[in-house]
């Protein structure tokens, strides 16, 4: 099982750098690179709603399950 994060799409639609999205979320760039790139063990609730706030979206517009392929 892996969950994707999705938050490249909606940086794009809303043309909102990684920079810019980090300084209104209150987390540093580096922090939504480990998101982007899926190395992220865990992500806080209090992070998501703002990521959420922020983009105007709904937790589900960021994070997709995707199942392994032994999972089906």
């Amino acid at each position: 099982m892996a969950i994707v994060v999705r938050i490249d799409l909606e940086l794009a639609r809303r043309k909102l750098s990684v920079g810019e999205f980090a300084q209104r979320v209150g987390i540093s760039p580096a922090n939504v690179a480990v998101l982007k790139y899926g190395r992220a063990e865990a992500v806080r609730f209090s992070t998501l709603e703002a990521m959420c706030e922020v983009l105007e979206c709904q937790p589900g517009d960021l994070l997709e399950w995707v199942p392994d392929a032994e999972d089906g």
